[in-house]
């Protein structure tokens, strides 16, 4: 469905049922050149066991219009005014990557409008190499076919059906990066990633409890590079669990169900 945010029609996939602002609601924010499909499956099961479901395209990303955020503030600034726009009181935030930021950024300025907070391959801070965001900029087919090689520790899930998540992947960035000739979403993204420096302030100012969902042989945001995030969530008094899952950095196609199981778990323990 679309909801008209800053006059742009804003795309959420809400898993196959209709709208209801009166259930718990999750919002599901993708990483960089991604799009609501890579949370295909936790979407269709939220939306099924009684969550209202929003898995977002970033304004500027396939079928949302409007400028991609060049922040992570920026995009922040957006979530909340989705929220407005969708007549929400409250929701959960769930971030991958890219998208964990966002969702952090978002919690901390929205505060008890946050139910819960789920960070899946997050980081802070999230650098990326100078050699890749020259990649991005100038060369964005190769860049993406570097950042699906590290992105994978397998060539197919063990239980996703000998599903080709390495091709898939390359599939998606190709496709998303073609959806806008106004802007280099890849190197826009990174750049936003490689500029953010808010994040132990913004632990501080959440109000939500907090999921770390981390893969074990993830090389793009290695769980050990969460730890400071960690360590500052429950210096602040948060309520912080951290949950290990097999395999890389895109969790939600290599392990499916274990990140959908430690999410769901979560948002209703």
């Amino acid at each position: 469905m679309f909801f008209k945010v800053n006059n742009d029609n804003i795309y959420a996939y809400t898993g196959g049922k209709a709208f209801d602002a009166a259930k718990p609601t999750a919002i599901l924010i993708h990483g960089v050149l991604c799009d609501h499909s890579v949370w295909a499956l936790q979407s269709r099961y939220l939306a099924n066991h009684g969550w209202n479901v929003l898995a977002i395209d970033l304004p500027g990303h396939c079928r949302s219009q409007g400028t991609a955020p060049q922040s992570v503030e920026a995009a922040a600034t957006f979530i909340g005014q989705l929220m407005d726009a969708a007549g929400l009181e409250k929701a959960a935030l769930i971030g991958h990557s890219w998208g964990s930021l966002i969702a952090m950024e978002a919690a901390a300025s929205l505060q008890d409008r946050i139910s819960h907070l789920v960070l899946v391959g997050t980081a802070f801070p999230m650098k990326v190499s100078p050699a890749l965001l020259e990649s991005a900029l100038h060369t964005p087919e190769q860049a993406i076919q570097l950042v699906n090689t590290f992105s994978r520790a397998t060539l197919a899930p063990p239980n996703g059906a000998g599903s080709w998540v390495f091709g898939a992947g390359m599939a998606l960035g190709s496709r998303v990066l073609a959806s806008n000739t106004d802007t280099n979403l890849l190197h826009t993204g990174f750049t936003a990633c490689d500029n953010y420096r808010g994040g132990e302030a913004a632990m501080a100012q959440i109000t939500a409890p907090v999921l770390f969902v981390l893969g074990e042989q993830d090389q793009m945001t290695p769980p050990k590079a969460a730890k400071g995030l960690i360590e500052a969530a429950k210096a602040a008094g948060k309520q912080v669990k951290v949950q290990m899952i097999p395999n890389g950095h895109n969790q939600m196609t290599e392990s499916p169900d274990a990140t959908l199981f430690a999410v769901h778990g979560f948002l209703n323990g």
